[in-house]
């Protein structure tokens, strides 16, 4: 894999509903939009295939991974484009009672290569009554992945995982150059934090982050930021997306990875230590006079 590999990327940004076919459609629609315009890999945003708020509704809607028909389709799409497809992420049936929200990496030939179920549940209380509750549903994912390209390592997360540093330095530290953080972050939590984040993930990592995300309001009731994001390894947003559904388009220079770990090489400098907590008694040092 050459130091100096070009090659362009497509981010799918989306308004998933809650039909899979209707979603399915659109995703089909804008992969080969992206491969038009030169993509050798198209990524598209978390939930691809359903956007449910009502856990009974999504749990009759969705299937287990081997009878998932927006997978099996993705896989023949991926096949007859020649290019790899990575589904930002499904929601799969693993359980009667339980969903993975789970991502797959997909090859040229069709084959799925890498699996990620995304680690940490968004489990939180925003401002005007805006609650999630991902863990009611979604059974967490133990395990973090990066999967080789012809052209790349990369590295797989999945939207809340973005407020999680350490799962990025694992990564970065096991080669990847690339990290995908296909999202539905909120319209309220990335008005404050989508950009810097993504930002920041790059920097600390000097690697290229690729963000695809859903965009606008949604059937469910939802509303998403949109935005979809590339950032270089020095932080520099190389493109964004709006609100709307669509292809953002990239070229990506791995040189870039190499020049920005070798001018800031924090991967390698970083210590392990340990916090220790403050003694409970107050040391008092008394005062000796030294000899003259």
């Amino acid at each position: 894999m050459a130091d100096n590999a070009r090659f362009k990327i497509g981010l799918v940004q989306m308004r998933s509903g809650v039909n899979p076919a209707t979603n399915l459609d659109s995703a089909v629609k804008l992969i080969g939009e992206a491969k038009s315009q030169g993509a050798v890999y198209v990524q598209t945003p978390e939930m691809t295939n359903i956007m449910e708020a009502r856990r009974d509704r999504l749990l009759a809607t969705i299937m287990a991974e081997e009878k998932d028909t927006s997978l099996a389709a993705l896989r023949e799409l991926a096949r007859s484009l020649g290019i790899h497809i990575h589904i930002g992420s499904l929601a799969i049936k693993v359980t009667p009672e339980h969903a993975a929200n789970r991502s797959f990496l997909i090859d040229p030939d069709g084959e799925i290569i890498a699996r990620y179920d995304k680690i940490h549940m968004f489990d939180v209380d925003l401002d005007k009554g805006e609650s999630y509750r991902e863990s009611n549903t979604y059974r967490a994912g133990e395990i973090a992945v990066v999967s080789d390209l012809p052209f790349a390592r990369l590295g797989l997360t999945i939207c809340y995982d973005l407020r999680f540093p350490a799962l990025f330095r694992a990564l970065a530290d096991a080669g990847a150059s690339l990290i995908a953080v296909p999202s539905a972050f909120t319209r309220q939590t990335g008005e404050a934090h989508w950009n810097i984040l993504l930002r920041a993930r790059a920097i600390e990592n000097g690697c290229f982050v690729l963000a695809a995300a859903q965009g606008g309001a949604h059937e469910n009731g939802r509303e998403t930021f949109g935005h979809s994001l590339v950032v270089d390894p020095w932080g520099r947003v190389v493109a964004e997306g709006g609100t709307e559904p669509g292809v953002i388009m990239a070229e990506i220079d791995l040189s870039a990875v190499s020049t920005a770990r070798a001018r800031i090489p924090s991967l390698q400098h970083g210590r392990r230590f340990e916090i220790v907590e403050p003694l409970a008694e107050p040391v008092h040092l008394h005062a000796v006079k030294t000899p003259r």
